[in-house]
C-alpha cells in the first residue's frame, strides 16, 4: 500500500509542477513565427498549369512560405522585389539525387563509435538552392535523411524538401538485401514500417524476389521505382509486372539492345507505354560516364567541380571507376548508349510516355544542382519542348510523387518554392541558368546571395582539399 500511496503522491507532484511549467512558459512547444511578406511586381509567370498560361507583368504576393496572391491586393508591409522584364517558374525538381550523410568509421571499429567524416548539409543544399533545385528525390535513403529532413523543416539549414526511398538489392554486402519473394516482401514491409515513402529495386534482384517487391510496395500504397536487374536479360518484358511505377535510367533499357536500332527504342518505349511504367531519363550520368571513360580530362576543367567537398573532389580525380574501365571497346560501348538513350527518349515522347528529369548526383562529374540545367539541355537535345522539359522538371515531376498540391506549379496556395530569371526559358532552355533569385520553401536568395555563398563554398573547400585523402580516409590511416 506505502509504494501505490507514494506513487499516486509523486504523480499528483510531477502533474502540478508540469502545469506550472507551461503555464509559465505557453511557448515552450510552440515556435514563434515571423511573417515574411514578399511581392514580385510586373513580372512575367509561367505558371506550369494544366493551361500551361503565361502571365504577363503580374504581381505575387508570398507570405511566409506559401503563394497567397496572383494579381491581388499587395500588402503595405510587403517586402518589393522587381520582377520588370524577368520570368517566374516553379522550382525544379530533381528526380534522382544521392545526398551524402555522415559515413564511416572505415576499418576497423568499436561497438560505440560513430562517424568518422562529417558533412554540413548545408553546403550541400546551397548548391540546390543556388540553381533553384527545390526538391530532390534521394534514392538511396538512410535513416540519417530523416534527421536531414528534418533539419530543414526546422529552419536549422535552408534547402530543398526530400522525398526518401529505401533501396533494396539483391545478393550479398551492406543495406537492404532480398533473396527471396518472402525476403523482399518483409524488406518492403520494414521501409514502410520506418517511414518510407517510396521503394527502389536494384541490379542484383533475382526475378521471383524483384516482382515480390514490387507487389508488396503497392498493397502498401508505395510507389515503386528503379534498374532492372540483370535476372531479365533476354526476357526483359517480363520486368514490366503492374505497379512498376519507374525506369530510374534510360540505360536500363539499353542494356538490353545489342544493335541498338530503332525498332528496339520503338520495343522499349512500348513497354513502358502498355505497362503505365515512367521514364527517369538521367542523360547527364552517360554523358558523364561515357566522358570520364575517355579520359579525366572534362572532369578536371568543369567549372563547378570547385563546389563539390574536396573529399568527393580527391574520389573522383583519384578512384575514379569509370576511368579505370577505359579500353576501346567500353569506350564504344558507352558512346553507343547515349546515342541510344536519345532515340529512346524520342521515341517514349512519340509514345505518350511521362518523362521526368532527374540527374543522379554524387555520380562523378555531376554536381549538385548544376546537372539539373545540363539534364534539360539534354532533354530538349533529345527532342523534347523546352515546355515539355520544363514540364518534366516541376508540374510531371510533382504528379508521381504525388506532392503535386503543394509544389510543380505557380497557383495560389501552392509552396513558395520558386525561380526568378533573367531571360524566358521557353524561348531557350539555358535561360534556367540565368537567375536573378530564388525562393526556397519561402525563403529568398537573391542573385548577390548566391553568388556570396557560392564564393563562400568554393573559398573553404579549396582551403580543406590538404586535408581530405580519399585513399586515406577510406583505410583510416
Amino acid at each position: 500500500m506505502k509504494k501505490i500511496f507514494y506513487s499516486i503522491i509523486n504523480l499528483f507532484l510531477f502533474t502540478i509542477i508540469y502545469s506550472n511549467l507551461f503555464a509559465q512558459k505557453p511557448n515552450l512547444l510552440k515556435r514563434t513565427i515571423i511573417q515574411e511578406v514578399y511581392v514580385i511586381k510586373n513580372v512575367n509567370i509561367i505558371s506550369m498549369n494544366l493551361s500551361n498560361s503565361v502571365l504577363q507583368n503580374a504581381s505575387l504576393v508570398i507570405i511566409n512560405d506559401r503563394i497567397a496572391s496572383i494579381n491581388g491586393p499587395i500588402p503595405n508591409e510587403a517586402k518589393i522585389i522587381d520582377g520588370t522584364g524577368k520570368w517566374l517558374m516553379p522550382g525544379l525538381i530533381d528526380m534522382h539525387v544521392h545526398v551524402p550523410t555522415d559515413a564511416g568509421p572505415f576499418g576497423p571499429k568499436l561497438p560505440t563509435q560513430g562517424a568518422t567524416v562529417f558533412f554540413d548539409l548545408q553546403d550541400f543544399m546551397t548548391l540546390h538552392n543556388s540553381n533553384g533545385v527545390t526538391t530532390l528525390f534521394d534514392l538511396g535513403s538512410r535513416p540519417e535523411h530523416f534527421g536531414q529532413r528534418n533539419e530543414i523543416a526546422k529552419g536549422q539549414v535552408i534547402g530543398s524538401r526530400m522525398a526518401l526511398a529505401a533501396m533494396i538489392d539483391g545478393g550479398k554486402g551492406q543495406g537492404r538485401r532480398a533473396n527471396t519473394a518472402e525476403e523482399g516482401r518483409q524488406a518492403v514491409r520494414s521501409a514502410k514500417a520506418e517511414g518510407y515513402e517510396f521503394i527502389k529495386l536494384y541490379s542484383d534482384l533475382n526475378i521471383e524476389t524483384f516482382k515480390a517487391i514490387v507487389d508488396e510496395a503497392a498493397k502498401h500504397s508505395l510507389k515503386s521505382i528503379g534498374h532492372i536487374p540483370d535476372a531479365f536479360q533476354g526476357h526483359l518484358q517480363e520486368a514490366f509486372v503492374p505497379n512498376f511505377g519507374m525506369v530510374a535510367h534510360a540505360e536500363e533499357l539499353t542494356k538490353h539492345t545489342e544493335n541498338y536500332t530503332l525498332e528496339d527504342a520503338q520495343r522499349f518505349a512500348k513497354l513502358l507505354k502498355a505497362n503505365g511504367t515512367w521514364l527517369c531519363p538521367t542523360f547527364t550520368t552517360i554523358e558523364w560516364i561515357a566522358s570520364q571513360v575517355r579520359s579525366l580530362d572534362q572532369l578536371k576543367a568543369l567549372p563547378s567541380l570547385q563546389y563539390m567537398h574536396p573529399l568527393s573532389q580527391s574520389k573522383w580525380l583519384t578512384a575514379n571507376r569509370y576511368n579505370k574501365m577505359s579500353d576501346s571497346a567500353t569506350i564504344v560501348k558507352f558512346e553507343n548508349y547515349v546515342k541510344f538513350n536519345n532515340l529512346l527518349v524520342k521515341e517514349c515522347k512519340a509514345l505518350g510516355v511521362p518523362i521526368v528529369a532527374g540527374t543522379d548526383a554524387s555520380t562523378s562529374g555531376v554536381v549538385f544542382g548544376f546537372a539539373m540545367h545540363d539534364e534539360l539541355e539534354l532533354l530538349v537535345k533529345a527532342g523534347l519542348s523546352n515546355e515539355e522539359a520544363l514540364n518534366a522538371a516541376t508540374k510531371q515531376a510533382a504528379t508521381w510523387l504525388g506532392i503535386e498540391s503543394i509544389v510543380g506549379t505557380v497557383e495560389t496556395g501552392k509552396k513558395a518554392d520558386l525561380i526568378l530569371l533573367e531571360a524566358n526559358p521557353l524561348e531557350n532552355i539555358n535561360n534556367t541558368k540565368k537567375i536573378a533569385g530564388v525562393f526556397v520553401n519561402g525563403h529568398w536568395l537573391d542573385k548577390s546571395k548566391i553568388k556570396a555563398d557560392l564564393a563562400d563554398l568554393s573559398k573553404r573547400n579549396t582551403a580543406a582539399k590538404a586535408d581530405w585523402d580519399w585513399k586515406k580516409t577510406i583505410s583510416g590511416k
